[in-house]
């Protein structure tokens, strides 16, 4: 026994390293200048900010971080608030209805968003919502409500049922008391699906890509892809578009990790 025990620390270490060393190259490649042409395990010994100036002006990122952040911020708000009032319902109700729904749900998670890009395309077409900030939010709502439902329900699921049946006494009804005594409860969960989906859409590229083609509509990690071309690749440019646009999401965790493994794991258990 305690040599399966001792295995557990060289493991953790092992898998540490494997996340952080990729991260690791980045910000070394981020600070090295073009004609640098030493190893990539090795930190430079100057400081050279030219990558972040020319990434930041030429690939505009500026503008590129406000499409991000409309995108973003308007898809996670209506994830959660939709989610969440959906798995309501779905967890305290177990009829056979309400269990056909949820499993309907389910089963849209095993779609690979990439097999339906075809007709998505088509239908984004007609409808009007191509280079439109709301078309694309449309989509990232879309595939995400499926995980989300997921771990709402089988968080709240966990939540006792003589909350309910004494807001119900109290006289609350329904609305007032998923918002009253429900919704507060839901922070553990509400923290993990705001990571889980937040780093996904911010990190989208294919989305993006098709639907936001317009130079001023275009997100961080299509306006990075612009460095990648016939006339040469600027790694260095790109390495320090990337780490800038990683720093939102990293506090955004930093601030919210307390809660995602609890969320996480309740959500995923009950579910």
């Amino acid at each position: 026994m305690n040599r399966k025990k001792g295995w557990v620390t060289p493991l953790s270490v092992l898998i540490c390293l494997i996340h952080i060393l990729p991260f690791y190259i980045l910000i070394t490649t981020s600070f090295k200048a073009m004609d640098d042409l030493s190893s990539k395990w090795m930190f430079p010994g100057y400081l050279y900010l030219d990558n972040f100036i020319n990434a930041w002006y030429d690939a505009k990122l500026g503008i590129a971080f406000k499409n991000n952040l409309i995108v973003a911020v308007t898809s996670i708000v209506f994830i959660v608030i939709v989610g969440s009032i959906a798995a309501y319902p779905l967890s305290r109700r177990q009829t056979k209805w309400n269990k056909f729904i949820y499993m309907l749900f389910i089963s849209a998670l095993i779609v690979p968003p990439l097999t339906s890009l075809v007709p998505l395309y088509k239908f984004m077409v007609d409808l009007g919502g191509m280079n439109q900030y709301w078309g694309i939010i449309l989509l990232h709502i879309s595939f995400h409500l499926p995980m989300t439902i997921f771990l709402y329900t089988g968080f709240i699921s966990t939540i006792p049922k003589e909350l309910d049946e004494a807001g119900m006494i109290d006289g609350a009804g329904h609305f007032g008391l998923f918002y009253r005594i429900i919704l507060p409860l839901l922070k553990p969960i509400t923290a993990t699906v705001v990571i889980l989906h937040g780093v996904s859409v911010w990190n989208d590229f294919q989305f993006s890509l098709f639907f936001l083609q317009k130079p001023e509509l275009r997100t961080v990690t299509v306006a990075l892809s612009s460095f990648f071309g016939e006339d040469g690749n600027k790694v260095g440019w790109v390495a320090a578009g990337s780490f800038m646009g990683a720093l939102p999401m990293i506090v955004i965790y930093l601030f919210l990790q307390r809660y995602f493994i609890t969320g996480l794991s309740a959500g995923a258990i009950k579910g």
